[in-house]
């Protein structure tokens, strides 16, 4: 168990986020085996980050910022268009479906 305890140390600082970190009886108990999977992970995508680690990979790489710089003609140009279901629904809305849980007669 202190084993299981070191390691969660070392990847929370390494950068894995701390809802993604199982706690040790999930792994010693057997009580929460997708949580400890979900770790494994997440500690496979977090090592993609650091340039020092070369091995394999594990699972989807992360996403890379992509931040985009509109002018204010850009942003001004989409005002004048409509929403797709604007004036389309010839009137129908969702009432009469309340309820969670029920399906959808048809």
């Amino acid at each position: 168990m202190e084993n299981v305890q070191r390691f969660q140390a070392a990847i929370k600082n390494y950068g894995v986020p701390q809802e993604e970190i199982f706690q040790t009886a999930d792994l010693f108990e057997r009580r929460n085996i997708p949580q400890v999977t979900l770790c494994l992970y997440a500690l496979g995508r977090i090592t993609q980050k650091h340039p020092e680690y070369n091995g394999p990979r594990l699972g989807p790489k992360m996403a890379d910022e992509n931040k985009r710089e509109f002018t204010e003609e850009q942003l001004r140009a989409s005002e004048g268009h409509l929403n797709l279901q604007m004036g389309f629904n010839k009137g129908a809305s969702q009432s009469g479906h309340g309820g969670f849980g029920n399906t959808r007669h048809m």
